[in-house]
């Protein structure tokens, strides 16, 4: 018998038990988007739901129709089309490899980026262990239901969730049945198979997704290979819902390098090349929620996580920067083996509580890791196209072992304080403990053993005077503990070379991280809605990537560098007007230092004779444009049939080494970019779709950092003597259109 009651409603809803074809909890939350009531994960694990109207924050929902309506190979990609206060930063020439930036706070694939945001997949964090990086290419975009990017320091969502959260739903048999498969193709020798099958017999459900993508990139020496697949079974009861699903990803990716002012009449051209990354995973997931009376709800998860980056990196040789040296080139390799596994299990009890009507739920958290890192370098020489060309073998400069424990205990309660007035509190308890092992037996510095902990509080309130109006403030507390990359590479007088050498391990300071978040959310009738938020995050302790005066080129440590500060509004409207879909946002983001510092730049022009700059209050943080707009809109043709464009615009940024703002280049130009697509059914169960992006050709560049090139001689080739100090520049991609066709087999959305 299914519970009955408001309570005993909400928990069917979390288990998916709204209909014939609900999906498990893992997909609840897009399952009642369409509801008179949308409703919002409020913590990591599926299925503790919360009405949109008592959430205290801006969260941004976005579903598989709107990934769908604009193909792109990686979900990143439309979030920086569709989200408010998200813009990316390809600097690794990689479109599977970017920097997802979201109110000033990172989520990158690169070590050595300072971390703020942590990433969900069904309940599972899979920033990675060893650097808290984040590897977008092991997440199909087809397995996904839903992604919910919810802002703000919550404890809930554990350690280094500083500036927010995106919460990844993935597909069920329930909810998506049926078959499909597309194959599309376009610029750059770009070609693509994706399909997806789902579906159910009684109480028991399957879904399946994969990718095969190959492209040879639009710069030369930046071809991708990527082959996903992700794959769920399940049974669910009238109480009882259980979900399995294994995720496997074998991808290679090319990057192409930064590249000095002086060689950009050439966009396409490597600085230097090799640089490539391989990525494997292996990731088990299991879920069950079980409901035992019709007022409370227990769920819980297990994990095992396994993933292998192997990088090949291209450098100029440090030892060249004095003057002339046998090898100009150095290659370095690097290995990292990590392995995760643990779980998560809480329980929600919907009771009232003196008449009122409540929500409290509560639980723990155990993630248990380990991380074998493994970088060896050679000498090498340049060819003529910059090839870095190995001319010895590789020889073992760092091999380190690191183990991490994350626990935490967790609560958080909603309580209606009246029918219009909701209050939400929650606290979490979180404790990181990280072991360091030299495996060499050459570098004993680097053991260690570290433990940071924390008590993190949130509160906020919501108030519904009408049914569509909500008016909300929250605060909230986080804390960021030093990954082991950053605890091995912390010692001023012993830099490192990042991502590859480590030589030390002093202690640095747990990052804390302080939120407060007004804003409003209005419904216009039937057809229209917008919003309105004011955040600001300060954080204690910011940890940053600071180079070394005085050492060899590209090497420094991290360390605590004070207080710095995000702050900013986010404005959005979104609706329908006739045939016409329509949307908008803007954002202002306001990224600065508030402690002064140091910074090693000997490339920025207003450096000091030692190569110092002197970083003050209010500086901007580079990387992060002030101002976005993003424009969207989709007509329908009829009988199926739709087309769209989507207009973007970021005002300029600051380069990396140019944290003063001072350097001569100033900030990168702001840029904006059209793209079209369109979608026009051919038959019964065939769809024709393309896309065009940077319809109007225009040249921009997503990201900037300080550097010294080397390669200053007749051609562009090596030349010590010569050595310039520029603005190096990642290009963006010119014009370029796809095309492609899909096949149905019975309805995969609702």
């Amino acid at each position: 018998m299914r519970p009955t009651g408001r309570a005993g409603a909400i928990a069917a809803l979390a288990l998916g038990c709204i209909s014939p074809a609900a999906g498990a909890a893992g997909n609840a939350a897009t399952e009642l988007e369409e509801q008179e009531v949308k409703v919002v994960g409020t913590t990591p694990l599926p299925g503790i739901l919360a009405p949109l109207e008592q959430v205290p924050a801006n969260v941004q929902i976005v579903n598989d129709r709107k990934l769908a309506a604009q193909p792109t190979p990686s979900a990143t990609d439309y979030l920086e089309r569709g989200a408010a206060s998200v813009n990316l930063n390809q600097s690794q020439g990689n479109p599977f490899q970017p920097d997802l930036n979201y109110r000033g706070f990172t989520a990158s694939p690169l070590l050595g980026t300072p971390q703020g945001l942590s990433v969900f997949q069904d309940g599972v964090r899979v920033n990675e262990g060893f650097g808290d990086v984040v590897n977008w290419d092991l997440i199909p975009r087809n397995s996904i239901s839903s992604i919910q990017v919810i802002p703000g320091s919550n404890a809930l969502f554990g350690l280094n969730t500083l500036g927010g959260a995106l919460a990844v739903y993935t597909k069920s048999g329930f909810r998506y049945p049926g078959s499909s498969a597309s194959a599309y193709g376009g610029s750059w020798g770009r070609r693509a198979l994706e399909f997806e099958s789902g579906g159910s017999r009684g109480d028991k459900d399957y879904f399946a997704a994969g990718n095969v993508f190959s492209e040879d990139g639009w710069r030369e020496h930046s071809a991708s290979d990527i082959r996903q697949f992700f794959g769920k079974v399940g049974a669910e009861s009238d109480r009882d819902d259980l979900d399995l699903s294994l995720n496997l990803a074998h991808n290679s990716l090319n990057g192409t390098q930064a590249l000095p002012l002086s060689m950009l009449g050439d966009p396409r051209q490597a600085y230097t090349w090799p640089d490539r990354t391989d990525n494997d995973l292996v990731f088990l997931n299991l879920r069950a929620s079980h409901v035992p009376s019709a007022e409370r709800l227990l769920s819980g998860n297990v994990f095992f996580r396994n993933t292998r980056t192997q990088t090949f990196n291209s450098n100029v040789n440090d030892a060249c920067a004095p003057g002339p040296c046998s090898f100009p080139a150095s290659n370095v390799q690097t290995t990292i083996d990590q392995t995760r596994f643990g779980g998560t299990l809480q329980a929600t009890d919907y009771a009232p509580l003196a008449s009122r009507e409540n929500q409290f739920s509560f639980g723990a958290n155990l993630d248990v890791g380990q991380a074998d890192f493994n970088g060896a370098s050679q000498d090498a020489v340049f060819g003529a196209t910059r090839e870095a060309i190995g001319q010895s073998p590789f020889a073992t400069d760092t091999a380190v072992a690191t183990r991490q424990v994350n626990a935490a205990l967790f609560a958080i309660d909603t309580y209606s304080l009246t029918s219009k007035l909701h209050l939400t509190a929650s606290g979490s308890y979180n404790v990181a403990l990280i072991r360091i092992e030299d495996q060499s037996g050459s570098q004993p510095d680097l053991n260690g053993k570290h433990r940071f902990s924390r008590f993190n509080p949130s509160m906020g309130l919501a108030y519904s005077p009408a049914r569509g109006q909500t008016w909300y403030a929250n605060y909230s507390e986080g804390m960021r503990a030093p990954t082991p990359m950053e605890l091995t590479c912390a010692d001023p007088s012993a830099p490192c070379r990042l991502p590859n050498i480590f030589l030390a391990d002093p202690p640095l300071q747990a990052v804390l991280s302080r939120t407060v978040e007004l804003g409003t959310r209005h419904a216009l009738g039937e057809s229209w809605r917008w919003s309105a938020a004011a955040f600001r995050t300060d954080l204690e302790n910011d940890i940053q990537f600071v180079s070394t005066s005085g050492a060899a080129v590209n090497t420094g440590y991290f360390r605590n560098v004070g207080a710095t500060r995000r702050a900013g509004l986010e404005l959005g409207a979104e609706g329908t007007l006739a045939r016409w879909s329509l949307a908008a946002r803007y954002s202002y983001v306001d990224a600065t230092f508030e402690s002064p510092f140091t910074l090693f730049s000997p490339n920025n022009s207003s450096a000091n004779a030692l190569g110092d700059i002197a970083v003050t209050p209010g500086d901007r943080m580079p990387g992060i444009p002030r101002q976005t707009l993003k424009l969207r809109g989709e007509y329908d043709i009829g009988r199926g049939a739709a087309a769209g464009a989507t207009l973007l615009a970021f005002s300029g940024q600051f380069a990396r080494g140019d944290e003063n703002n001072q350097d001569r280049n100033g900030a990168l130009a702001g840029y904006g970019l059209l793209s079209l697509d369109a979608h026009v059914p051919l038959a019964r169960g065939w769809l024709l779709f393309a896309t065009v992006d940077n319809v109007l050709d225009r040249r921009y560049a997503t990201f900037a950092q300080l550097g010294a090139n080397f390669f200053t001689g007749a051609g562009g080739t090596f030349d010590p003597a010569n050595v310039q100090a520029e603005q190096f520049r990642v290009p963006g991609a010119p014009r370029a259109a796809w095309i492609g066709i899909k096949a149905e087999l019975g309805a995969t959305t609702r």
